[in-house]
């Protein structure tokens, strides 16, 4: 049986017990707070528990270092739509040590892309379109530098309103401690 249908297995048995009613929740964050972290799998349950944050509590949105690569992206995009509609009024900007986006050149990528099969014309059309690939696809040097670059996006974006909170940090994804850099 594959992971996919032993997950659905699951799931199944999970609605029929009605283990849903442990999770009690609204789509507005009961703290009114919006983080945006890295998609790295040890921050799953490491950062809502080192926190004390429980379902309902914060809305959380993942993705490769909790960096904003386009200021008009969707990450950008659920940052806005989670102050204006969902009343959040404190942006959490956490980063992670050990991060994967760390030291990550756009180069290392494109070649992994072309051993799996992608095409050099697919990379060369993104580029014909106006992306800057090597750009888009660049991690960062520390985590303790870009931390505060995404914080300061958030911070000048021209739709983020003045009574809107930023603030930025390291998480360890080993121990859960929490360092306040932004």
């Amino acid at each position: 049986m594959s992971y996919v249908e032993e997950m659905l297995e699951y799931n199944k048995k999970f609605v029929e017990g009605r283990r849903y009613k442990l999770y009690p929740a609204t789509k507005y964050p009961s703290k009114k707070i919006v983080i945006l972290s890295c998609m790295d799998a040890r921050l799953t349950e490491i950062l809502p528990a080192a926190l004390n944050f429980k379902n309902g509590d914060v809305q959380i949105i993942t993705n490769a270092g909790a960096v904003i690569s386009h200021p008009f992206g969707s990450v950008m995009r659920s940052l806005l739509l989670a102050v204006y509609e969902l009343g959040v009024e404190d942006i959490l900007v956490i980063g992670h040590q050990d991060c994967g986006m760390q030291g990550m050149k756009a180069p290392k990528l494109l070649r992994k892309m072309t051993d799996r099969g992608i095409k050099k014309e697919r990379v060369d059309f993104i580029s014909s379109c106006g992306i800057d690939i090597n750009k888009w696809l660049k991690g960062f040097d520390k985590v303790e530098e870009s931390v505060p670059e995404t914080v300061g996006a958030i911070r000048h974006h021209p739709f983020i309103p003045a009574d809107v909170r930023v603030h930025g940090f390291v998480i360890s994804p080993i121990t859960g401690g929490l360092e306040k850099i932004g």
